[in-house]
C-alpha cells in the first residue's frame, strides 16, 4: 500500500479533556492494540500513547457521521499508525459491549443491595422476631 491516503477534512478535537490520564494495561495477546505500545522494562504491560487514544476517542464520534473506512484512513493519516476499517469497527464494537456489560452488572449489584436491605427489614419487623441486643 504505497499510495497516499490523501487529505481528510474531519472536524478537529475541541472537547478532549486535558487532565484525563490513560493507564497501562496488561498485554494479553501477541497483537498490540491501537493506542498502546509495549513497555520497555516489562513486555507484559502496554503503555498508552496519548495522542493515538485521543484521536481514537475523536474517531468514535466521527463514525456516526462518516464510514468506518473513511475514519480509519483519517486516523491512519493523523497518527501515522495504520488501522484498518475492520480493526476500527471491531475495537469500537467491543468497547461498547464491555461498557454495556459493566453498566448491567452495576445495575444488578444495585438491585441486589436493595433486595438485601428489604430482606433485613422483613426479618427485623416480622411478627415473632427475636429482639437483637
Amino acid at each position: 500500500m504505497n499510495r497516499s491516503l490523501g487529505k481528510w477534512k474531519l472536524p478537529q478535537p475541541t472537547d478532549i479533556k486535558e487532565d484525563e490520564e490513560w493507564k497501562q494495561i496488561p498485554r494479553i495477546a501477541r497483537t498490540v492494540p491501537f493506542g498502546y505500545k509495549v513497555n520497555k522494562e516489562d513486555n507484559t504491560l502496554l503503555d498508552p500513547i496519548d495522542y493515538e487514544l485521543e484521536a481514537l476517542e475523536l474517531a468514535r464520534k466521527h463514525v456516526k457521521q462518516y464510514s468506518y473506512r473513511e475514519v480509519a484512513n483519517w486516523l491512519t493519516t493523523k497518527t501515522g499508525r495504520s488501522i484498518s476499517h475492520v480493526g476500527l469497527r471491531k475495537r469500537l464494537v467491543h468497547e461498547k459491549q464491555r461498557k454495556n456489560t459493566a453498566r448491567t452488572l452495576r445495575k444488578w449489584a444495585e438491585y441486589a443491595t436493595q433486595a438485601i436491605e428489604k430482606a433485613k427489614n422483613f426479618e427485623v419487623n416480622r411478627t415473632g422476631a427475636k429482639v437483637q441486643s
